[in-house]
């Protein structure tokens, strides 16, 4: 997970430079959205796991870690 969005930013960043601003856009989107999305599941994840909340922990960590 780290790698490919480490992947993409590099990528994005090459658009940045070529001064090809919409792949730069849809790069970032297609990098961030999925990230996005894994923390609205999480969120449901944690409404069913309210007890454990160090699993909880870890895995928004684990999924948002390149942000973070």
């Amino acid at each position: 997970f780290m790698s490919e969005t480490a992947a993409a930013l590099c990528l994005s960043a090459g658009y940045h430079d070529t001064g090809d601003r919409m792949w730069q856009v849809l790069t970032l989107l297609f990098a961030l959205l999925p990230c996005a999305l894994v923390q609205l599941s999480l969120v449901f994840i944690h409404r069913d796991v309210s007890r454990d909340r160090p699993l909880v922990l870890l895995l928004h960590l684990l999924q948002l870690g390149p942000l973070v």
